[in-house]
């Protein structure tokens, strides 16, 4: 696990829902074609809340932003890149090759995965991994890393916006 001062990770606590909203607008913000953030977490750690954030960062009205568990993809549009917003919950030990989500990866968007981990090898490279982790009532710790060059570049700019530097 890398130290918040590497350059790669940040490592911090959100205090409530609304915290970790604004959280996803920075990333969202910064976010270009093609990034992909991969949310993991237990239930209720606050995934798609972050979601929605990046979706508002974006430019898009964070109250369309649900969980698509039922429907594995969502896109969303009218921001400033399409939106893929997908959740791998249910996939469990199922083949995900017809489900489509992998063409949303480099189709110019930004992506947000929930339950990555059912990806497998089906991951990009280079992505920004996010963990959540109840800590309390509303309190989580999030730890953001970045995989690679361009999600190091995300990490940077949300480093940067965190600590005013």
């Amino acid at each position: 696990m890398g130290d918040s001062r590497d350059g790669r990770a940040i490592d911090l606590v959100s205090h409530s829902s609304l915290h970790t909203e604004r959280l996803g607008e920075r990333l969202g913000r910064s976010a270009g074609p093609n990034d992909v953030f991969a949310l993991s977490g237990e239930l209720g750690t606050g995934k798609t809340v972050l979601a929605r954030g990046v979706a508002s960062g974006l430019g898009i009205d964070p109250a369309d932003i649900s969980s698509p568990t039922f429907i594995i993809l969502r896109e969303h549009g009218g921001g400033r890149l399409p939106f893929f917003h997908i959740d791998l919950y249910r996939l469990e030990g199922t083949d995900l090759s017809n489900t489509g989500w992998e063409e949303c990866l480099d189709a110019g968007g930004v992506t947000v995965i929930e339950w990555p981990d059912r990806a497998g090898a089906g991951l990009p490279d280079d992505r920004l991994d996010v963990r959540l982790e109840h800590i309390a009532d509303t309190k989580r710790r999030v730890v953001i890393t970045a995989t690679g060059p361009r999600s190091a570049r995300l990490v940077e700019e949300l480093h940067s916006s965190v600590t005013g530097a």
